[in-house]
């Protein structure tokens, strides 16, 4: 336990000074530091890997899902999407973001109790449904997350030509159509797996005979949430509304998947 902890405060720190290269870049345009900030937070995922693997180790028989862990795989996953789209994408700006989201979910986890959670005694007939519906619900937030930063991205850039302040910010920044276009995939890849997941949790909870927990303001919210999603996806494909009022509805969207997450404080369900 001592190593572990040593470990997650060791990703803390590399993770910290990796976004002080970043913000360096943000700042004055440095590709050394951006190098920097991102051989550091390779190093970071390096990290990150070996603290979940080793907690899968020693938690084969683990009887309960706790909060920790459900984070700590969220941050894990925004890191790798980060490098991914430093690799790949090139856009500025959109890294740092997303790590420092992917920062602050992994220093706020340290105040969650790992040894409280969902047990998984309750869950027997569908234990492997939870997995996957665990595995599928990080994925969607993290594609949302992506598609919410690229929605305020949109808005952000919009504003500025509407007032034609040509800043440097402004001038790394890809067109509005390029931004649209990355966040819809966002949302192709979000949406979905939000849903999926979303039936695998209903799906066990009726095989468990716990259909009662189908009015729980957390399973309630949480449909209310892919509502707005799907709303959005039809005034996209169907509708064909202006990016502007897409990106607003969007941020909408993901004001209630906040408020969603934050239901869990007063839900029964987990």
């Amino acid at each position: 336990m001592v190593t572990q902890n040593f470990l997650y405060d060791a990703i803390l720190y590399v993770y910290a000074l990796s976004l002080l290269f970043y913000f360096s870049d943000f700042m004055n345009a440095s590709q050394r530091a951006k190098r920097m900030g991102t051989g550091l937070l390779i190093f970071v995922w390096v990290l990150q890997t070996g603290y979940l693997v080793s907690r899968v180790i020693l938690h084969l028989q683990m009887t309960t899902v706790t909060p920790f862990e459900y984070w700590l795989g969220f941050s894990w996953l925004l890191v790798t999407i980060s490098l991914v789209i430093s690799r790949f994408i090139k856009i500025d700006f959109i890294v740092f973001f997303v790590n420092v989201i992917g920062f602050a979910v992994l220093a706020l986890n340290l105040y969650s109790n790992p040894g409280k959670g969902e047990s998984l005694e309750l869950w027997k007939a569908t234990r492997e449904l939870l997995y996957i519906h665990i595995s599928l619900i990080l994925c969607a937030y993290a594609a949302l997350t992506l598609g919410a930063l690229f929605a305020g991205m949109y808005l952000f850039l919009h504003n500025q030509l509407k007032r034609k302040r040509w800043t440097s910010v402004v001038r790394r920044l890809p067109s509005l159509d390029t931004i649209e276009r990355y966040g819809d995939r966002a949302v192709i890849v979000g949406v979905p797996l939000l849903a999926m997941s979303l039936a695998i949790a209903v799906t066990s909870l009726l095989v468990e005979g716990r259909a009662t927990l189908l009015l729980d303001w957390k399973v309630l919210s949480s449909f209310a949430t892919l509502v707005m999603y799907v709303i959005y996806v039809y005034q996209r494909a169907m509708l064909r509304r202006p990016g502007l009022q897409l990106a607003r509805l969007y941020i909408f969207s993901f004001g209630l998947l906040l408020l969603n997450l934050l239901s869990n404080y007063f839900s029964s369900f987990h």
